[in-house]
């Protein structure tokens, strides 16, 4: 880590909005795995979990005593992990080609694994709105080698983004053109959803309609040189923060503007907000958890 910390200022909104005045550096949680991702901070239980997917197994870390463990092995080969409305655990699962749903007691339920009878390539990311609605990514990471999942053709022929009708249950084309939709995210208002594209290097942002369908796709950033975009979060004031493998984590203004950027020494896959205060950064990173606590707070968990 250079001498200076973390941090990397590109735009004094960068230092105005007190995005640089957490830790001095990176603390190392745990390392040791093949391939982390899917990161998932739970208050109640004060741990945070997360996806080792070559590994196949889903690890947890205990935030009053720092210990590790195995939460779930196997996992069908995980991805990322969400929280419904209801505290449930969602779960994109690569090698089962699917998205589940852990209920409280502990049965697994699967939401979605095919569109139009044909199975799903691998599911990335999901996230649920507050009435229910899931969306979730589905590009063919999980299938192009044995991995991260298991080397099949892809039945769709394509890399979509899919919804989940929260009422019938039935899974819809959301959004499609995309080489390699991976993070997705609402923003604070749920108002509009944001899809990173990891093999074009784009994050697109599309409007919700009232019946959830998607209108006014746009592109909301775009990668500098080689950076390529994984998982992606936001602030409480607004602010995108993207997993942006080789080049850190990047912090984009409202506007679009990449205003700042935090050095992490392997490639960041996922990152997420959790703590107590929800101020505390994870970053998920090749082998390693890290975490930062920091003056920014994350959105607010509804």
């Amino acid at each position: 880590m250079p001498a200076d910390g973390p941090y990397e200022i590109l735009d004094d909104r960068f230092r105005t909005g007190r995005c640089a005045n957490g830790d001095s550096r990176l603390e190392v949680l745990h390392d040791g795995c093949r391939w982390a991702e899917g990161p998932l901070y739970l208050p109640a239980w004060r741990q945070l979990i997360w996806s080792d997917i070559p590994n196949d197994r889903i690890l947890r870390w205990d935030e009053a005593t720092g210990t590790v463990g195995v939460f779930r092995a196997p996992a069908g080969y995980s991805n990322g992990n969400t929280l419904d409305r209801q505290g449930r655990l969602v779960t994109c699962e690569q090698g089962n080609r699917r998205v589940t749903r852990t209920e409280p007691d502990g049965t697994v339920t699967v939401l979605a694994d095919r569109y139009a009878g044909q199975r799903l390539n691998s599911p990335n990311d999901s996230v649920v709105r507050s009435d229910g609605t899931i969306w979730f990514s589905d590009p063919d990471f999980g299938i192009t080698s044995d991995y991260e999942g298991h080397r099949a053709e892809s039945e769709i022929g394509a890399c979509h983004v899919y919804r989940i009708d929260p009422t019938t249950g039935e899974v819809h084309l959301a959004a499609d053109g995309f080489e390699g939709p991976n993070g997705v995210i609402l923003s604070p208002d749920e108002q509009r959803l944001y899809v990173s594209d990891s093999r074009t290097a784009r994050i697109h942002v599309f409007d919700i309609r009232e019946d959830g369908t998607l209108a006014d796709g746009k592109v909301f950033a775009e990668g500098r040189g080689d950076v390529h975009f994984d998982n992606i979060r936001f602030d409480d004031e607004g602010r995108l923060w993207a997993a942006a493998l080789d080049d850190g984590v990047h912090c984009y203004d409202p506007d679009g503007t990449l205003i700042g950027r935090l050095r992490v020494p392997e490639p960041v896959s996922n990152v997420t907000f959790g703590g107590p205060k929800n101020n505390r950064l994870f970053i998920t990173a090749t082998t390693s958890l890290y975490s930062l606590v920091m003056s920014v707070t994350g959105a607010p968990r509804v």
